[in-house]
């Protein structure tokens, strides 16, 4: 009897294990079912606030910050691929056939399959792909600018009520640069510093005016002092 008893839980508990089993299996490839990424990383990356490791899995409706030369990649099953370069902000989520972004900073690289959609928003507009095709294209967002560059397939650019179609090898801009007075790493521009040297050089010689008094000038060596001609 005892034996029998047994028999009959050991049975029930694997029909039942065999169910939850196939349960998940469905749910997991039911339409709309959210996919997963593979995650590598250089550097130092986050995922949602928290350090990452390559390896790790990437859900949908993630947020991936890469610092200072660091990057980021993430395999989509049966999607593509998007890679971050250093100093990069985006915020992803995709489902079965879509991957929806938005770059809050830095750069970009979408690579995905045919029948693979692309909505990816940055401040400065925004770039869609049909999936009509295999597509790959590079995203940079910075200072209020936005470019966007297409290496396979066709990307579209909207951006202030206009619509770009960009081909393979071709590129589109959108936005106005901000006018910058210092590089990304907290050093002046160019300009910035021309401006600041003829500034202070301007602020040096009006010093020196000052103190001489009778603006006599004396560099060293003798003065030859020439008469006018009468």
């Amino acid at each position: 009897m005892i034996s029998k008893t047994l028999s009959r839980k050991s049975i029930a508990a694997f029909v039942a294990l065999a169910v939850l089993s196939l349960y998940s299996m469905v749910v997991l490839a039911a339409p709309g079912a959210k996919a997963s990424g593979e995650l590598s990383v250089t550097g130092d990356v986050s995922v949602n606030g928290q350090k990452a490791i390559s390896g790790g899995t990437l859900f949908s409706d993630s947020t991936i910050v890469t610092a200072d030369k660091s990057n980021a990649s993430v395999n989509i099953s049966k999607l593509g691929r998007v890679e971050l370069a250093p100093k990069s902000n985006l915020q992803i989520s995709f489902t079965g056939n879509s991957i929806n972004a938005v770059l809050e900073s830095g750069s970009a690289q979408f690579s995905t399959l045919a029948g693979v959609t692309v909505n990816l928003t940055t401040k400065d507009g925004s770039v869609v792909v049909d999936g009509s095709q295999a597509t790959s294209f590079t995203v940079n967002a910075s200072r209020g600018h936005l470019s966007v560059t297409t290496s396979a397939g066709v990307a579209e650019l909207r951006a202030g009520g206009t619509v770009k179609q960009i081909a393979a090898g071709e590129s589109a801009t959108a936005g106005m640069p901000s006018p910058q007075t210092a590089d990304p790493d907290g050093g002046l521009s160019g300009t910035g510093l021309a401006v600041l040297l003829l500034a202070v050089g301007g602020a040096v010689a009006a010093v020196i005016i000052a103190a001489t008094g009778n603006n006599d000038l004396n560099f060293g060596g003798s003065v030859v002092v020439v008469s006018p001609t009468k």
